[in-house]
């Protein structure tokens, strides 16, 4: 059966996207500086509630909270909003980010009580709420990146935060602020680090990084190259364990953890990819998601895997790689254009994602199901 539950065609085009809490309201940008906010009245038939004008140019990441309702914009203008309903109305309040370049992206803390923005400045801005002031405010994490900050992923302790730049690296970072974090015996090491204080740098990627997150207990953390990579790295620390799984096809733009064992990935080839790994823990392609399953085996895709790296990224790798050309694949799917955001349809209180939600360059919005995927649920 197909993991395909609903194809929605909202507009020309689409830059990104996000969800209401119960998931009755979607809010996206058609690829301009407006945000559309729809309901789905019935089967098909979507209707246009409102439309966020404030940002002068292309609206670059939206996040919908999930907690306090509030819906936060990052544009290439340099500016942020969070917008908050009253009766009728979405009213926005102006985030100062003090940014000479674009803002990409942008990501609710778990406890929304912050949330970060990357930047073309080369910068990550942490940004919270004022209440004496009533504004929201920024503080900045500089001269850490080379240069544009790509995607942002906060840890689930709500300390840490995972970068990626167009420096091909990936930086995990403290992110404890004084007056609006708690100290948390839980949290670990994270919640005694200073602000901005990097945690490690990964050097994996020699070409472009996008699509970082981590896992649902925070234990993995996986990325994407432009060179068709994608990255897995548990034990982030002084002696992570990282590998990397080559594939034939297009690179990905995005992932996403549906599972501590199941990652979806998306990008330029239109179809999801599914990636799983073994009991080992070695981290492997499984097969496309939207068309039948493929014939070949996921081993053919090259999975590397370094013990432990630390100072040094060059100490030999341990695993095989076969070089197997494979044939090529036509391209498209239920997408016909790039995928350029996935979002999860999470229950609450549950760890696993069975539902999501990807939007692309095509103008589409397609919802899946993992449930009826009979040859996926071992890795669920």
């Amino acid at each position: 059966m197909t993991a395909v539950t609903a194809i929605h065609h909202l507009a020309q085009s689409i830059t990104c996207h996000a969800w209401s809490p119960d998931h009755s309201l979607i809010a996206l940008c058609p690829n301009n500086n407006e945000v559309h906010i729809y309901k789905l009245f019935q089967e098909d038939r979507w209707e246009k509630l409102h439309v966020l004008q404030k940002h002068d140019q292309i609206v670059s990441g939206i996040d919908w909270s999930v907690k306090s309702n509030q819906i936060v914009t990052a544009s290439h203008d340099r500016n942020s909003y969070v917008w908050n309903q009253e009766g009728m109305e979405w009213v926005p309040t102006l985030v100062i980010l003090r940014l000479n370049r674009a803002a990409l992206c942008v990501q609710w803390s778990p406890r929304e009580n912050k949330f970060a923005i990357g930047s073309g400045a080369k910068t990550v801005c942490i940004c919270y709420y004022e209440r004496e002031n009533n504004w929201w405010v920024s503080k900045l994490i500089r001269k850490k990146h080379d240069s544009s900050v790509t995607s942002v992923a906060w840890h689930p302790n709500n300390i840490l935060l995972a970068t990626t730049s167009t420096d091909g690296k990936c930086r995990v970072f403290s992110t404890f602020i004084k007056g609006v974090d708690v100290r948390d015996s839980k949290a670990g090491s994270s919640s005694d680090s200073k602000f901005g204080e990097q945690i490690i740098q990964l050097d994996l990627s020699f070409s472009w990084a996008f699509g970082v997150k981590w896992s649902p207990s925070g234990n993995t953390l996986a990325y994407v190259g432009h060179s068709s990579m994608i990255y897995f790295v548990d034990d982030v620390g002084p002696s992570p364990l990282a590998q990397n799984v080559a594939f034939r096809d297009l690179p990905l733009r995005d992932v996403l953890f549906v599972s501590e064992k199941m990652v979806i990935g998306v990008g330029y080839d239109c179809s999801p990819m599914v990636f799983a790994a073994d009991e080992r823990g070695i981290w492997s392609f499984i097969r496309f998601l939207g068309e039948r399953k493929s014939s070949f085996s996921g081993s053919k895709y090259g999975s590397q895997f370094s013990e432990a790296f630390g100072k040094f990224y060059g100490q030999a790798k341990h695993g095989a790689s076969n070089e197997t050309i494979e044939p090529s694949r036509p391209r498209g799917g239920v997408h016909e254009n790039c995928i350029n955001c996935i979002i999860p349809l999470k229950e609450a209180g549950s760890s696993r994602t069975m539902r999501f939600s990807t939007s692309g360059l095509d103008g589409r919005v397609v919802i899946w199901n993992l449930e009826n995927q009979e040859d996926l649920r071992e890795h669920l």
